[in-house]
């Protein structure tokens, strides 16, 4: 197994504290994998086999187990001391009222507890309100730049930049790595995907009826990554396809993709006023393969490709990313982690002395003393202007 260090040093760090350790992610970012480096990483520690309860409910093996009452006896039977036991569930969402019996192994037992899921109804109000506080979610994203390099072998000292563009092309899914070698498989995987996302995490779950309409809306979000767009601008742009539908409607679509990790949602923050706009926001797609399947390498801004890849490395840092507005202009990210804040434009060339003065223009707008950079794909490039750090894109990712 390959290592996914940053996820694993969570959940040791979390390791028998009072609170259920959620994992939540896309389907095949490697929730499953990361479950079991960490089994291995109990039983290296001393943890005997026989105190490690491992279910995978897509695994055919736990069909049987419907609803909470059966999953409460299945782990019950597995625990015949008073010692303590670790539970690790894989997609535990499939268990009807699951967490009635994951609450009551919490509240009665010596346990020490860490389910994943791919969809954010897993953490919906009710299980919120039944645990009240009791869990804390480790938000799990496909392979950073970094961690593709390690899974390919295509170490740091090698040709970055073709690894990179490769990197742009097929995304960071892990299973992805597998099949490189034999590339007519990609196209079927990421069909795979996609339809097992918009099917099991969001038709079934909330009863969608239009399929059609529901793709159309991913397309949409997929082709105008990192640009600003409203519920009205999407509905407007499909009924002229000849798709009719409301703001109404795409709002509830787009809410349903965000629950089951594929877009992600960057609100939009008035610098000088201090608050959150309530419309025009950014998406972004979680993986760049699955964003290159759902529109053929069409409609392909550069600079919007790099921003994406560069909001997901935000996140996996662990800062709350928003996009900026001063004035008329516009920060591309404001990027906050408890008393830290950093502002970032992304731009695929700053060469031209008219992009160059356009980004830069942004920064220098914001008044206050925190970090600015510019992340480019520049090769020569200034250390700084006025300030304003200038940073190649890779470097940043590899940093």
């Amino acid at each position: 197994m390959k290592k996914r260090d940053l996820y694993l040093t969570k959940l040791i760090q979390f390791k028998d504290k009072p609170l259920i350790k959620v994992i939540t992610g896309i389907r095949r970012c490697g929730k499953s994998t990361l479950l079991s480096l960490f089994e291995a990483h109990l039983k290296k520690s001393g943890v005997e086999a026989h105190r490690i309860i491992r279910m995978n409910f897509e695994s055919f093996e736990f069909d049987g187990i419907t609803d909470y009452k059966a999953l409460h006896s299945h782990i019950r039977s597995r625990m015949p001391t008073t010692e303590k036991y670790y539970i690790l569930l894989d997609e535990v969402q499939q268990v009807n009222s699951w967490e009635k019996a994951i609450n009551a192994f919490s509240v009665d037992a010596d346990t020490d507890i860490y389910i994943t899921g791919s969809n954010a109804f897993l953490l919906s109000s009710e299980l919120s309100t039944l645990l009240s506080g009791r869990y804390v979610e480790i938000p799990m994203l496909p392979l950073s730049f970094r961690e593709y390099l390690d899974f390919t072998g295509q170490h740091q000292n090698g040709d970055l930049l073709s690894s990179f563009n490769a990197y742009l092309e097929l995304g960071g899914l892990p299973t992805v790595v597998d099949l490189m070698d034999v590339p007519e498989t990609l196209p079927a995987f990421f069909s795979g995907i996609c339809n097992t996302v918009l099917m099991k995490d969001v038709m079934e779950r909330n009863r969608v009826r239009d399929a059609t309409l529901l793709e159309s809306v991913l397309k949409f979000i997929a082709a105008n990554i990192g640009s600003i767009v409203s519920t009205k601008k999407i509905s407007d742009y499909l009924t002229s396809s000849g798709r009719k539908t409301s703001s109404e409607t795409i709002d509830s679509y787009l809410k349903m993709l965000e629950s089951a990790f594929i877009i992600y949602r960057a609100r939009r923050y008035d610098l000088k006023g201090k608050a959150f706009l309530k419309a025009l926001e950014k998406f972004y797609i979680v993986d760049m393969g699955i964003r290159n399947h759902l529109t053929g390498l069409r409609n392909t801004d550069y600079g919007h490709v790099l921003e994406n890849i560069v909001y997901f490395e935000l996140l996996r840092r662990g800062y709350d990313v928003a996009v900026g507005k001063v004035g008329t202009l516009e920060v591309d990210f404001i990027a906050t982690r408890l008393k830290e804040k950093l502002y970032v434009q992304v731009s695929a060339s700053i060469m031209d002395e008219h992009t160059r003065k356009r980004e830069l223009q942004s920064l220098q707008a914001i008044s206050d003393n925190y970090p600015k950079m510019i992340l480019t794909m520049d090769k020569v490039i200034p250390n700084d202007y006025e300030g304003i750090k200038i940073v190649n894109v890779i470097d940043f990712l590899l940093g």
